[in-house]
């Protein structure tokens, strides 16, 4: 195997449809997306004029713009919190579960893996200010509120509500990423705490947690690019020329330019913009949780 490892050739035809793959699913779409930036769309001709920085100060005068930026940071933030908080409560209560931990930890999942499109009309339905939860609040005789038609507040109440739900569907990923890296860890540590007085509530702060800190930082990284990029979700729960564009994300709004308008230089600057938040949000995660080696 060391010998292997040592020639170039092999390690040259391991590693090629790996890079070839990258190469041409994502890195010649990233560069031909930075060059349209600097370019105008002329649909008579299909050609793509050079106009150098018009769209990125175009981007700094719309006020869409604006709205979907706040939004998107909205999204990165409760994202990554919310997850955080949620998926370390549940990993940490479903780890020391003996009866029923897979049935709870599958319910919990499911969301993730079922269709964002169909969760979004379900969603959409459920918090329609006709059905769902304000119908059943009527039997009751209390007033539903307009849960996606409220826009007062910095952050309005659609956003709040869209976040939830994702909440909803995501947690279950960042719960199994953290039980993953529980279930690593030794239990004589957990034991030998428990001889000297801990309770499982001290040991999960002094021991569970800064042994699952690099975990912590990819799961973070990971919400922190889906929260960026979501889409499916907004555009299936709301309607799209709603409430003046309020609920705009970077990506709602980068599809609507780019697919509707067919203002492709406009929108790979948004798509710019997206990659470059992405890699910033990443690379603060990794600082924030960087971690020193250690041999066991």
């Amino acid at each position: 195997m060391d010998k292997l490892f040592r020639n170039k050739l092999a390690i040259f035809i391991f590693a090629a449809p790996a890079l070839i793959l990258f190469t041409v699913v994502l890195f010649i779409p990233i560069c031909t997306s930075v060059y349209y930036s600097f370019c105008e769309y002329v649909s008579t001709t299909r050609t793509y004029d050079f106009i150098g920085l018009k769209n990125y100060k175009d981007l700094l005068k719309d006020p869409i713009m604006r709205t979907a930026f706040k939004n998107s940071m909205f999204f990165l933030v409760f994202s990554c919190v919310s997850q955080l908080i949620g998926g370390l409560v549940l990993a940490g209560l479903l780890t020391n579960i003996k009866k029923g931990r897979n049935l709870f930890k599958n319910i919990i999942y499911l969301p993730c893996v079922l269709s964002s499109a169909a969760l979004g009309l379900l969603w959409m339905f459920i918090f329609s200010e006709k059905l769902g939860i304000n119908n059943l609040l009527k039997q009751f005789g209390i007033k539903g509120l307009p849960w996606m038609s409220d826009i007062r507040g910095f952050i309005i109440l659609p956003m709040w509500v869209i976040a939830f739900v994702a909440l909803w569907q995501y947690v279950g990923q960042s719960m199994m990423l953290y039980m993953a890296q529980i279930s690593g860890i030794d239990k004589s540590l957990y034991e030998a705490s428990y001889i000297d007085g801990c309770s499982k509530f001290q040991a999960f702060f002094h021991i569970t947690l800064p042994l699952i800190r690099p975990m912590v930082g990819t799961a973070m990284s990971l919400n922190a690019i889906g929260s960026l990029k979501f889409f499916d979700l907004i555009f299936n729960m709301t309607d799209e020329n709603a409430l003046n564009h309020e609920l705009d994300v970077l990506a709602t709004h980068l599809y609507r330019q780019g697919f509707k308008f067919s203002k492709y230089g406009y929108a790979s600057a948004i798509g710019v913009i997206l990659i470059i938040l992405c890699l910033v949000a990443t690379a603060i995660i990794n600082r924030l949780f960087k971690t020193d080696t250690y041999e066991r």
